[in-house]
């Protein structure tokens, strides 16, 4: 079976509006570099247009991309990165650390996804998937990017079970952002489009303090979702 990511990507554009969320990036970041070596074997499936794979592998890092939107990985080829359209050109057991990060939300068979990652990964090799959390909170920003679903932290850790992992970590993040995307369903114009003078406020002066509120409301409500399992 050929898998990627999530078939032809349809919200480039909020994509892009999302590349200036600076401090959400370097965070996203940070869930990767915390969790891997210089000398792993890393694959980031669903790459979108590199911006988390771009500075790993500028830092150093060996990183693969999947992305099978033909556009987007046209981006990540033109930047110098190795990007597949499908898991199909990935050895099994050849990688120390796969990275997915908003991507499973996409995938309606998203089973099948993590376990042809799991058989990509090395005995004792991390999966990190970063997903949307709580349906409550699907708007028609959620459409209009392809989101199948939103995650409940019990229905990630039955997933990342059933696909064979071991959770070593789940946590909800982003608790203010709860909140906030509460606010954008409650003025949603149905149109799904990030206003990018909001989305630029909310990195620069309200992520961080919700950052800070995460360890606190973590176990129990938030934006997102964090999971690290193990092969």
């Amino acid at each position: 079976m050929s898998t990627g990511a999530a078939g032809a990507y349809v919200g480039t554009d909020n994509l892009e509006v999302m590349e200036e969320a600076l401090n959400y990036n370097a965070f996203l970041l940070s869930l990767v570099t915390a969790r891997v070596q210089l000398s792993d074997a890393i694959l980031d499936f669903g790459a979108g247009s590199g911006v988390l794979a771009r500075p790993l592998a500028a830092a150093g890092y060996r990183i693969r991309c999947v992305e099978p939107d033909d556009a987007l990985r046209a981006r990540l080829h033109a930047a110098g990165l190795i990007a597949d359209p499908t898991l199909d050109a990935v050895s099994a057991a050849s990688l120390d650390a796969v990275y997915t990060v908003n991507v499973l939300e996409h995938i309606a068979d998203d089973l099948a996804a993590v376990t042809a990652l799991r058989e990509c990964l090395k005995p004792g090799g991390v999966l990190i998937a970063y997903v949307p959390a709580f349906p409550i909170l699907y708007t028609s920003m959620d459409r209009k990017v392809g989101h199948v679903r939103r995650y409940r932290r019990g229905e990630l850790v039955g997933l990342m079970r059933r696909a064979g992992l071991i959770v070593e970590r789940i946590a909800y993040h982003d608790s203010l952002g709860f909140a906030a995307a509460l606010l954008f369903k409650l003025l949603d114009n149905d149109s799904g489009m990030l206003n990018r003078r909001a989305l630029v406020l909310y990195d620069r002066c309200v992520f961080p303090a919700s950052r800070l509120l995460d360890p606190v409301c973590g176990r129990w409500f938030g934006k997102n979702l964090l999971v690290v399992a193990r092969r």
